[in-house]
């Protein structure tokens, strides 16, 4: 009689165990470990990311409960509560972080399309904060009796994966991490007013990249020449040049300054590019797209578990972080792989009841049917992978 995998050891099935192995390899990870691996130790994250766990005790109440069924999962023998916790303590959190963008690297490979056609990628950069006890969390220390972390990302607006992320205690203001992105030659980078830096800015218009960035109110600049004729909501679009004294010293090139009215806000936004070929339109849709990364913090924080960390350290933190970027890439490629024609909350949904059962994955999605939550149909909450 043939028997079907457990449905996570039929996920696990999508992650390249050799290239983990030689990351791990690389980084000595496993030296004199001789059960719980760095494989072990990865599936044991992704397993309470999936079936979204509260917290370590609460993950290992779990597989305690299906300790038969460990080996199967594909999990491994003795996951303890200690093992988990000393392995995310000590071991090094670079392991992890490889293998999430080797991740990354396969969902955006898997989910290329063109949404804009401008001949280059499209991203966009910002950062959320994650609240963290200072008792507990003493090395994230953010204001006198306040911790917390920033994620920093670029977003890939047309794969919807995230392509670079950078974790920080929440005292790093964030425009120092434009320093730590790796600019691609002919991209578009898209930021709120809060990236305002015309050093920065101007790093990316010399190696011939653009940016579409939110003016502050409160910008100087001298207007050179306009254009005529503006389609509708287009109040101005003009090349300024900008006469602060250190805007002017900083950015000594001129600018394109669009100003935009958004009729759902009843309300004007103002642009700033170093791109003069595309429309004025096409800028302000841009902009209007970089609330794609907005919703991707929001569904991180409400369907994988980064607000709530199973260790204290500095290093476990950052693990769990990479992990859950992992299990959002295996959903990604899950997605595109078994063409499934459903949201991302539901397959999340599906998958977290089910991680034990013994049922093809292709049945398990199509023996249910599709449900229009409200959270699916609300137009300001997380609807990622839908377009």
């Amino acid at each position: 009689m043939y028997n079907v995998k457990y449905v996570f050891a039929q996920l696990i099935a999508f992650l390249n165990r050799s290239k983990l192995n030689r990351i791990v390899t690389k980084y000595e990870g496993d030296r004199y470990v001789k059960h719980f691996t760095c494989w072990n130790q990865l599936l044991a994250m992704m397993f309470g990311q999936l079936c979204n766990r509260a917290s370590l005790r609460d993950l290992i109440t779990i597989l305690e409960a299906h300790s038969s069924k460990c080996y199967h999962l594909g999990l491994g023998k003795n996951i303890s509560k200690t093992n988990l916790a000393y392995a995310n303590q000590n071991r090094d959190c670079r392991i992890f972080e490889e293998f999430a963008y080797y991740m990354i690297a396969e969902a955006r490979e898997k989910r290329k399309t063109k949404i804009f056609d401008i001949g280059g990628n499209v991203y966009a950069f910002d950062s959320t904060t994650i609240d963290l006890c200072l008792a507990v969390f003493w090395w994230a220390k953010f204001r006198k009796r306040k911790g917390g972390i920033k994620v920093h990302t670029l977003y890939d607006i047309e794969t919807q994966i995230p392509t670079f992320f950078h974790i920080t205690t929440a005292s790093v203001i964030d425009v120092k991490a434009m320093d730590v992105i790796t600019y691609e030659q002919g991209s578009y980078y898209v930021f709120d007013r809060g990236y305002n830096d015309f050093k920065r800015l101007y790093k990316i218009n010399t190696i011939e990249a653009y940016f579409v960035v939110r003016a502050k109110k409160n910008l100087q600049f001298k207007p050179i020449k306009w254009k005529r004729r503006l389609p509708k909501n287009v109040r101005s679009d003009a090349t300024v040049e900008l006469t602060g004294f250190y805007p002017g010293k900083y950015y000594p090139d001129n600018l394109r300054l669009v100003r935009f009215w958004d009729e759902d806000q009843a309300r004007e936004f103002t642009f700033l590019t170093n791109n003069f070929s595309l429309t004025s339109l096409q800028v302000a849709n841009l902009y209007k797209n970089r609330w794609q990364i907005e919703l991707f913090f929001k569904w991180l924080k409400q369907h994988l578990k980064i607000k709530k960390f199973w260790g204290t350290s500095e290093n476990a933190v950052k693990i769990q972080i990479y992990c859950a970027i992992c299990a959002y890439c295996l959903v990604a490629i899950l997605q595109h792989d078994m063409r499934l024609d459903r949201s991302t909350y539901e397959v999340l949904q599906i998958l977290g009841v089910s991680l034990t059962d013994s049922t093809h994955l292709q049945d398990l999605f199509d023996k249910t049917k599709s449900q229009n939550f409200n959270v699916l149909t609300d137009r300001n909450g997380p609807n990622l992978f839908d377009f």
